[in-house]
């Protein structure tokens, strides 16, 4: 493995940690009981909290620093005073532990008391500082001046896509879209239980993939010596879920396409698939409409959201159009009565 300069020196440094006698990767709980949101919204002047999360800054300020600890809520301003963390005269480790051997991306643990600094910033004292575990790749560093120009900001798509857990850690608003997916699974688990309709898992690997048109990939069974594939879709297993006698069920399915990629097509994806028994498509708007309702308020608090430049309310009814009529308000064409040749010619 080829290593860069930082790597080098980081992994010197956890020697060093452990020739010291500090253990880096320390397999005890430690014990959280606030987070940086927390401590910002019920401020309490001296009230003692413990932290943990990343060292993601840091300002020596001689036998003094401030520095920023970010956990899954966001910043919070640290005070650390050699005098406070130190128990040797030496200072062995606010000197040579804090200053010289954590990293910024380092996960430590913090106990110490709320205060105010001059600037009226909130902040934490510390009065104990424990690593939690060494970091042993530097993080990107993106730097903020005081009118809010970013620089250096980690943005370039291959490398966001391919190092989720980069991207999170320096551009902590990318956690926001992870949040919101969760809730919308959430949401729709929900609404489909309060109605009676039952979650299923059906088979990954079936002998004959369908359901859908798609080309699928192909794997082989060892104890079976057969091939078998990933599915395509999960559509015909649970219609004989319906034909066994269940009213309704739904899943969260991973399904696998072996064909082109791009932004927005991945060859691994999740597809929600529900089947009701004896209701008409008609029927079926009406779930739909009250459904995406339903997620939006339970995701964002309303039923409203932006698209860009659009503005698209969720709220049910929506205007419901044929596909002929629609056609007919865009193109002027009308399909009624056309043969094929005669279609394909207008397209």
């Amino acid at each position: 493995m080829q290593l860069s300069e930082q790597e080098i020196i980081r992994r010197e440094k956890l020697q060093q940690l452990r020739d010291l006698g500090v253990e880096p990767y320390p397999a005890e709980e430690f014990v959280v009981t606030s987070n940086s949101k927390e401590i910002k919204e019920k401020y309490e002047e001296g009230k003692v909290v413990k932290l943990a999360g990343r060292l993601m800054s840091v300002r020596v300020m001689g036998k003094a620093s401030f520095a920023e600890l970010q956990d899954s809520e966001g910043r919070i301003q640290i005070y650390v005073s050699r005098d406070d963390i130190s128990s040797s005269e030496e200072g062995i480790e606010y000197n040579t532990i804090f200053k010289k051997l954590m990293d910024i991306g380092d996960f430590i643990g913090i106990e110490g008391y709320e205060f105010k600094t001059k600037v009226g910033e909130i902040s934490v004292h510390i009065t104990k500082l424990t690593l939690l575990s060494k970091t042993l790749r530097p993080l990107p560093i993106v730097k903020t001046d005081d009118e809010g120009n970013v620089f250096d900001a980690f943005t370039d798509p291959e490398l966001r896509y391919r190092m989720r857990y980069v991207d999170l850690v320096v551009n902590p608003q990318v956690k926001e879209i992870f949040i919101k997916r969760t809730k919308l699974f959430t949401a729709m688990r929900n609404f489909f239980n309060d109605r009676g309709y039952m979650e299923v898992e059906t088979p990954v690997l079936q002998s004959i993939p369908g359901g859908a048109a798609a080309r699928p990939f192909i794997t082989h069974h060892n104890s079976l010596d057969i091939p078998l594939y990933m599915r395509i879709a999960n559509e015909l297993y649970l219609k004989r879920l319906i034909v066994g006698g269940f009213d309704g069920v739904y899943e969260f399915s991973k399904n696998f396409r072996n064909e082109g990629m791009d932004r927005t097509h991945n060859p691994e994806f999740t597809a929600m698939e529900i089947y009701v028994a004896y209701k008409d498509y008609n029927w079926m708007m009406d779930f739909t409409e009250r459904l995406l309702e339903h997620c939006a308020i339970a995701v964002n608090g309303t039923s409203e959201a932006t698209f860009g430049e659009y503005n698209i309310d969720f709220k049910a009814p929506y205007k419901r159009v044929t596909m002929r009529q629609s056609i007919i308000d865009f193109t002027e064409f009308d399909i009624d009565g056309k043969s094929e040749k005669e279609i394909f010619e207008a397209a």
